[in-house]
């Protein structure tokens, strides 16, 4: 059996291990050797990979067959009583893995100290982003790095605690409630800090673009506004991608994202043309990697892409001129 944990990290290029993967999948995947039956396609190359819609991690168990009991299930947000997309991972140091190395695609996280602020996923027991937050908090050698407390605003004593130890402040948490901690706590970050935000904007708050959103946290925090970044991730992905500083996501090697064609997804959209934001993400070899989310997106000419909330069929537009390129 081929050891993916160090395959899907491996030099090889994404193509050939796009191709692996899916013949794989295929052959061991029920739910998606079914789907890929019944569309009926042989692709030749990664765009022609048919990507299986995210309800369905809703309405079946996404695994390999024969497949241990997973070593952990995540479960998306919602409220009571909500039917919860659920990902059965059966390798969490693939997971592991993923999250270190894709992290520090972006940021150094030795030379980091990660503050996590996430109220309405800490009371979700089957949170990847909480698992993700551990595992970085976990790499702090000098043990600065937490979770703050829910109840109470961020101290100027925490920073500059942080400050003097001459690490780099990262503040990572769920949109609102980072405007929130803004709002409550009078604090300065050093102006070498980033603040990561990861979208989960379904609170009591209004809803508000994420430019305007940024520019609140960074007026809040007293930062740049290009130290306001943002984090692309979901419970069905083990893979992130991140916009370091703008509107546009950079995903890490093992992952891909293009834009499809609501009424055609195997459609492969040009750049600058609104639809829904297909994933490849590799590090999901055990569950499914090929993934047609419900998020609306578009691409640049250099491989990025915005996420411009969830879709609506209404709002789709093939108005490549009204993109702004940063």
């Amino acid at each position: 059996m081929q050891d993916w944990n160090s395959y899907i990290f491996s030099e090889v290029s994404f193509e050939e291990k796009a191709m692996a993967v899916f013949e794989y999948q295929r052959q061991h995947n029920e739910v998606y050797g079914r789907f890929c039956q019944a569309l009926g396609v042989e692709p030749d190359h990664t765009f022609d990979i048919p990507l299986l819609p995210i309800q369905a991690f809703k309405e079946a168990q996404i695994t390999m067959q024969p497949d241990p009991d997973p070593e952990i299930i995540f479960q998306s947000s919602g409220t009571s009583g909500m039917n919860r997309s659920k990902h059965l991972v059966a390798d969490t140091n693939l997971y592991r893995k993923s999250i270190l190395n894709g992290f520090n695609q972006f940021y150094d996280l030795d030379q980091s100290v990660i503050l996590a602020y996430t109220p309405g996923y800490a009371d979700n027991p089957h949170s990847s982003l909480i698992w993700m937050l551990n595992e970085l908090i976990a790499q702090d050698d000098i043990g600065l790095s937490r979770f703050l407390s829910l109840d109470k605003p961020l101290e100027q004593a925490t920073v500059e605690e942080i400050e003097a130890s001459g690490r780099r402040l990262i503040l990572f948490g769920a949109a609102f409630g980072l405007l929130d901690l803004a709002e409550s706590s009078t604090v300065s970050l050093p102006n070498n800090s980033t603040v990561i935000e990861t979208g989960g904007m379904k609170t009591h708050r209004r809803e508000m673009s994420r430019e305007e959103m940024h520019h609140i946290l960074a007026d809040g925090f007293d930062l740049a506004n290009d130290r306001i970044h943002s984090e692309y991730g979901m419970a069905e992905l083990l893979s992130q991608a991140y916009a370091t500083g703008g509107k546009w996501f950079r995903s890490v090697p093992w992952m891909k994202v293009t834009i499809r064609d609501p009424d055609d997804p195997m459609k492969q959209l040009p750049p600058f043309y609104e639809g829904l934001i297909g994933v490849v993400d590799l590090a999901n070899v055990h569950s499914c990697p090929f993934i047609l989310t419900g998020d609306k997106g578009v691409m640049d000419k250099k491989d990025r892409f915005q996420v411009l909330g969830r879709w609506n069929p209404k709002d789709l537009r093939g108005c490549n001129f009204l993109i702004d390129e940063d």
